[in-house]
């Protein structure tokens, strides 16, 4: 190729119409005339820009005996979004499997075949030309063998012919090869307008339509498109293919709203750049394990329950459209379809309905992975971001291991007193149900583990059913066991700390390794809900049962800790661990300000630091450093001025010794002696002042060259010294259970533009984990290194 975009720019000026034939068969004319500094500033890949007729026949005479190549392919895919389309590639490992695919159905006609591309996440059906989404709903986008592109002067990337298109200019350019006959003229059904002056240039003119008064030239209907053949002539990149081999699967839920970015971006598309930042970071801190097969990949796959909640099946946003007010109408449908989200959560109907769609989008994405990854063997992670974290915690909070399912989450199991189910009814004056009850086989004990909707099934009236319920969870079970079932609707941060029986002996209804959550006597009248606990406890509701056991939860930018003081939770017992996940991290951007922490419930005698995420390059930021450089000089400049001041002080306040008067050589050798010694002190004490002096500003002139070795030679290595002795500090600490004894609370590091002004990026701070690297890499340690796998420095 050979002639940037401000020649094509001229060459079209100088042939606009239909008259000017023998200007568009002989370029070379015009094409040194009518091109502007604009358009040269644009060139063409490997394209040399001829500003003469000369340069024009070079390339004619260089590309005539050159041998017909037939074009390599490569396969793209359609991307719309926000009425804009573009067109992306496949990895040159998908590419090829999509054409080796398209070759055996061209070959024998039969039935469409299926392709399995990115991660298995997608499928593309060849000869349909659709690509499918595997693991969530999403319409279909179009798949696109391509051979030739265009760009036209305002495009900012060339896109791709129709299949049908491109090969009708593939066999033109094959003829003109074959015959050495160029600068032919090809005109198609549509009206466009393609001319082969060599093989290095080749361009497309829109059709002239029908001119208006606003129009000041037909040049700005008619500009012409630069055309290439193949992929390897324009600039696209290509991305890289990704290891078939899964180490772990992790399930990401978003928070409150369908958009989890300032883009307004899906939890799709957010875990999408979640998931390519994290094969960056595998490539570059994890490369000698992937070149050893140690490394394959971790999968990373939304989980979207705002839908669920929001579509026809409940019918809430009809029924709040309802109620809204017209006035500032973006406003309200902004609070209606996002901020609403919080206290749905906090509603029994809707609590369940997000709980239930939260479980069942687990266990489906699980056996469908399983499914399509039959050799897959590795262990699985969930992360919550924002309203997703709680989600998260109390779904794992009330979830049973093996022991708690064969017995109860009390370590007893409960049993109803001796009356039949005739006599409550009886009691209850609702006899007439007995044969509708009876009908179900329906006895005491399974009539305790019916809900209100059960038995609205069964067509009992709203008054009979409070009263059974009533009953039931009042007088059928004893007090202990009622607490334990209390806690296993709830989860245990609703368990009593101690209660006190008749005899005066202080007991509970669980055992001692069962106290989680501590709870401080309520200081408010009991209110007595069919779906609460006392006060202004969690949702009581049926918490379905994951069908694996995570190995870690994370939390991205959480209000646990709030939701949980606000259900009147003072702190969590440092025994208490999820019942069947191990490890648990509450990570979060210092200016977000939706995030809370855990540490301080659970250790609160002591004031902690959260741990400093290391930064993804191996260092510290900048301004961070020199702000902790700038502190501990201060305090030096400090200790220094006052250990002055004190020594002043001390000289002034020294008692005076008395002369002596001449003696005995004994009093004299004795007075003698003393004053040597009070001199001695004085020299002593002046040179440890000037010592300190010169320390003191010998670490200020060596502040400049240190920083220097920080960040120029050895960064990496300080950072994990200084790491480590943060860890030998808190080593002695007691973190509790809840992630196996080791710290919970990590804080990002903010950027330096973040730290001129926190309120002006609070928004973004509570957005920013999804295109977080350093966020991305904390959670790949922890992941390899349960698999013995060490992280690597790359080379600065």
């Amino acid at each position: 190729m050979s002639v940037s975009e401000g020649e094509e720019g001229g060459l079209f000026r100088a042939a606009p119409s239909d008259n000017s034939q023998d200007l568009l068969d002989n370029p070379t004319k015009t094409v040194a005339t009518g091109s502007t500094p604009e358009d040269q500033a644009s060139p063409v890949v490997d394209e040399a820009s001829p500003s003469s007729a000369s340069s024009f026949e070079m390339l004619d005479m260089e590309s005539a005996h050159a041998p017909y190549q037939e074009v390599q392919p490569h396969w793209f895919f359609c991307r719309r979004a926000d009425d804009n389309t573009s067109w992306l590639p496949f990895s040159r490992e998908d590419s090829d499997k999509l054409e080796n695919a398209f070759t055996n159905i061209s070959d024998e006609g039969e039935e469409d075949t299926v392709v399995a591309v990115e991660g298995q996440r997608y499928d593309v059906h060849v000869k349909e030309r659709k690509r499918y989404a595997v693991y969530w709903e999403q319409a279909p986008s179009e798949v696109r063998r391509c051979t030739w592109f265009y760009k036209g002067d305002k495009d900012t990337r060339f896109m791709p012919y129709p299949e049908d298109f491109s090969k009708d200019l593939e066999e033109a350019y094959r003829k003109s090869v074959t015959s050495d006959e160029w600068k032919k003229k090809l005109d198609f059904p549509t009206g466009e307008t393609v001319i082969l002056h060599n093989p290095k240039l080749i361009m497309q003119y829109q059709p002239i339509g029908l001119q208006d008064d606003w129009v000041s030239s037909p040049t700005e209907h008619t500009r012409p498109r630069t055309v290439k053949r193949g992929v390897d002539n324009i600039s696209v990149e290509i991305p890289d293919g990704e290891p078939e081999k899964v180490d772990h699967v992790v399930f990401m839920v978003h928070g409150i709203g369908p958009a989890c970015d300032l883009r307004f971006r899906s939890i799709i598309q957010c875990v999408n750049d979640f998931r390519s930042v994290s094969l960056s970071l595998l490539a570059s801190h994890y490369k000698r394990a992937q070149q050893e097969g140690q490394v394959g990949r971790v999968e990373f796959l939304p989980v979207n329950w705002h839908s669920a909640l929001h579509g026809d099946a409940t019918g809430v946003d009809e029924d709040i459209q309802r109620i809204t007010l017209p006035s500032i109408s973006r406003l309200r449908h902004f609070t209606n379809d996002t901020l609403l989200d919080l206290f749905f959560y906090n509603s029994p109907t809707y609590c369940q309905t997000i709980v239930d769609t939260v479980a069942s989008e687990f266990n489906r994405l699980h056996v469908l992975f399983k499914q399509r990854h039959p050799e897959f063997s590795g262990t699985v992670s969930v992360v919550g971001h924002s309203l997703g974290s709680l989600i998260l915690f109390d779904l794992l909070t009330n979830q049973r291991d093996e022991s708690q399912a064969r017995q109860g989450i009390s370590g007893e199991p409960c049993h109803l007193n001796c009356n039949t189910l005739e006599q409550t009814l009886n009691r209850l004056g609702l006899q007439q149900y007995l044969d509708v009850l009876q009908n179900e086989n329906l006895d005491l004990e399974s009539l305790a583990l019916c809900r209100d909707s059960d038995l609205k099934d069964l067509g009992i009236p709203l008054g009979p059913r409070k009263k059974i319920l009533n009953y039931v969870r009042r007088k059928w079970l004893p007090e202990d066991c009622r607490m334990g079932a209390v806690c296993q609707a709830q989860g245990p941060q609703l368990q009593p700390e101690v209660t006190s029986t008749q005899d005066g002996n202080e007991s509970s209804g669980l055992p001692p390794q069962q106290f989680h959550l501590h709870r401080p006597q309520s200081v408010t009248s009991a209110v007595d809900y069919e779906y609460f606990d006392v006060g202004i406890g969690q949702v009581s509701i049926d918490y379905p049962q994951l069908e694996f056991h995570p190995q870690t939860f994370f939390a991205f930018g959480s209000p646990i800790g709030m939701f949980l003081t606000v259900r009147g939770l003072k702190r969590i017992d440092p025994n208490y661990t999820f019942p069947t996940c191990k490890s648990f991290y509450n990570i979060y951007h210092p200016y977000d300000p939706v995030a809370y922490r855990i540490e301080p419930m659970i250790v609160s005698e002591v004031d902690l630091e959260p741990m400093l995420i290391p930064h993804h390059k191996g260092r510290k930021r900048m301004h961070l450093e020199l702000k902790d450089s700038l502190t501990r000089m201060s305090m030096d400049l400090k200790n220094n001025v006052l250990g002055s001041l004190r020594t002043a002080w001390q000289s002034f306040a020294r008692l005076p010794v008395a002369a002596l008067p001449p003696g005995e050589g004994g009093e004299t050798t004795t007075a003698k002696t003393l004053e040597e010694t009070q001199a001695s002190a004085a020299v002593t004490a002046s040179t440890k002042r000037e010592d300190k002096g010169a320390n003191f500003w010998t670490k200020i002139l060596a502040w400049s060259s240190a920083i220097h070795r920080h960040y120029f030679r050895g960064g990496f290595d300080e950072a994990e010294s200084s790491e480590s002795v943060e860890e030998r500090e808190h080593r002695e600490i007691k973190m509790g259970m809840l992630n196996g004894g080791r710290r919970i609370d990590y804080v990002l590091q903010e950027k330096p533009i973040e730290s001129f002004n926190e309120y002006l990026f609070a928004i973004q701070s509570h957005l920013c984990y999804w295109e977080s690297e350093d966020t991305a890499l904390l959670l790949l340690k922890e992941i390899y290194d349960n698999l013995g796998v060490a992280i690597e420095q790359p080379q600065q």
